[in-house]
């Protein structure tokens, strides 16, 4: 299997921390380096700190592509877009998650671990971490954002 993005992070907050930790040992068996920002354990902790902590770090490029989880994949995304040139997509399935990819050339995918069955998520990730961005006409609508 042959993915886009080699520098991978993903973090999670308490409601996303089991499937966090799901998503990171399906791609570690994939021989996948991915970068966990946490939490690393199950605690009540903000989205927003975690979204932000990843969203720097695929800004400044220290990772590729990121993943975040929350219950619905809504506030970290909405935190994590508030960081210059991040574009932070929910998706909830493989249409959302191609387009997400090719139209908008989302840098990070944001899962509901509340909303989206395990076995979907897993695939909805490998989907995003191999689809590419079209660029063209879907270019000059990213440069307005």
């Amino acid at each position: 299997m042959s993915f886009l993005f080699k520098k991978i992070c993903i973090a999670s907050d308490h409601a996303g921390y089991k499937l966090k930790e799901k998503i990171k040992d399906h791609l570690i068996n994939k021989n996948v380096s991915i970068f966990d920002l946490g939490p690393y354990r199950v605690k009540s902790v903000d989205y927003p700190d975690y979204a932000k902590r990843l969203a720097k770090r695929v800004k400044t490029k220290k990772s590729d592509i990121g993943i975040l989880v929350c219950g619905s994949g809504t506030g970290m995304a909405i935190s994590a877009n508030k960081i210059k040139d991040i574009r932070a997509a929910v998706c909830y399935n493989p249409k959302s998650t191609r387009l997400s990819r090719q139209h908008n050339n989302a840098n990070i995918i944001a899962l509901g671990a509340r909303l989206t069955k395990n076995s979907l998520s897993l695939k909805l990730v490998e989907l995003f971490l191999k689809t590419k961005f079209e660029g063209g006409r879907h270019l000059k609508r990213i440069k307005k954002i």
